[in-house]
């Protein structure tokens, strides 16, 4: 007897797990399409999407690890006459 209420107790804590994986699930559903919303407006007001979804992604970076690849980048394209 026991053995059936410790099974529905972990039977209840794992749908709430599920539940709220579930929840999550949905506000990251909701926040990806705000984003494609903000990212529309600006396509529609003439900025370049592309650049800034790169923006977003260097402002999340260290300063001197953008630094360090940049530097690493010249020296290729200098290396390959590309400048």
């Amino acid at each position: 007897m026991s053995e059936d209420r410790s099974y529905g107790v972990a039977a209840d804590e794992l749908r709430q797990f599920i539940e709220q994986f579930e929840q999550l699930e949905a506000e990251k559903k909701d926040i990806s399409e705000r984003q494609k919303e903000v990212m529309a407006e600006a396509k529609a007001r003439g900025y370049d999407t592309k650049v800034m979804k790169k923006i977003v992604a260097l402002r999340k970076r260290d300063r001197d690890d953008i630094a360090e690849e940049e530097a690493l980048l010249e020296m290729y394209k200098s290396a390959l006459n590309m400048i």
